[in-house]
């Protein structure tokens, strides 16, 4: 099922009931009492991709499937274990899948401009409190490499598998319709009649990974549209900034998925004890709002109103913010 040298880290989707909230709880009595018994140099869960990552009940447990990461340098309620991040300017690539033809093409414009500006934005500078093992710390930048629509619409069905997931991202590349870019991060992002088959809907809402891809190591993401499921997967079921919920939506999964993949891009760089990334930690939190189009947003970027789940800053202790 698994392509080789590939790891995955998701947004999760959003669950609700008491018998999640008890489930929820022993998992943090569990957590707990790891703690108690290894002390604080126990190794890190590892983030394993399925189930990491804060849910709308923000005290669930970690992955079961996590497995020990290594013992690391201890920061701000997250934690460094010593491996790359994504420094300089990296790109974002956006990989149509699907039908984006008739009313869902103005999604395109809506998700285009939030790569396009989501750099040098007070957003994206709470990245900037992450660094390597030199001290050299992310950038407030980001760059749009540009899209590309798959042949055909479906090439690969309406039904992903995570390895046909990374062949889009490899016919892609190898097709040259996109650049091939070890700094960048390939976005693929699904129509609303396509689903992935490990869980969208269901399990997560979107995830970041990398592969070897034409001899480099490229990371890329999946981002599924929340139309599918918007009880699930959009913070907005009945009105959205832009007048599109499925693409409103995307936008939130986008900016989490990319701002993790920066600081984390294989699995090696941070994450906390649980396997949360920085995102993971503030998933679904939007704090204060204003209404804008049908909906409710809580940032500019560029002349768009989205609605944004924060990102953990890595300062003055931690804490989760749309700004910084």
């Amino acid at each position: 099922m698994w392509p080789a040298v590939m790891w995955r880290g998701d947004q999760s989707m959003k669950f609700r009931g008491a018998k999640k909230d008890l489930m929820a709880l022993a998992g943090v009595v569990l957590v707990f009492s790891a703690m108690a018994v290894f002390g604080d140099n126990s190794p890190d869960l590892a983030p394993s991709g399925k189930g990491n990552g804060t849910l709308l009940n923000p005290g669930q447990g970690h992955d079961p499937n996590g497995k020990a990461g290594k013992t690391a340098k201890k920061g701000n309620g997250i934690n460094y274990h010593g491996g790359p991040l994504m420094l300089g300017t990296p790109k974002v690539y956006y990989i149509w899948y699907g039908d984006w033809s008739g009313g869902a093409s103005g999604a395109v414009g809506i998700l285009e401009d939030l790569a396009k500006n989501i750099g040098g934005s007070p957003y994206y500078n709470i990245n900037t409190t992450y660094y390597n093992g030199s001290n050299t710390k992310v950038s407030n930048a980001v760059d749009w490499g540009g899209s590309t629509t798959t042949n055909n619409g479906y090439p690969r069905g309406k039904s992903l598998s995570d390895s046909a997931i990374q062949g889009v991202v490899s016919d892609a590349i190898n097709g040259n319709a996109l650049p091939k870019d070890s700094n960048g991060v390939y976005f693929v992002l699904t129509s609303s009649d396509v689903t992935a088959s490990s869980g969208f809907c269901t399990q997560y809402c979107g995830w970041h990974t990398y592969g070897t891809i034409a001899g480099s190591t490229i990371k890329y993401s999946f981002v599924g549209n929340p139309a599918r499921c918007p009880s699930a997967c959009a913070a907005q079921s009945s009105g959205s900034p832009n007048g599109d919920i499925g693409a409103d939506g995307m936008a939130s999964i986008i900016a989490h998925e990319l701002e993790e993949a920066v600081t984390d891009p294989v699995f090696t760089g941070w994450y906390d004890t649980r396997g949360y990334e920085n995102a993971d930690k503030c998933a679904w939190t939007f704090g204060s709002t204003y209404p804008a189009g049908g909906g409710l947003a809580n940032m500019k970027l560029g002349t768009r109103d989205y609605l944004i789940q924060r990102n953990w800053v890595n300062a003055s202790g931690g804490f989760c913010a749309k700004s910084y």
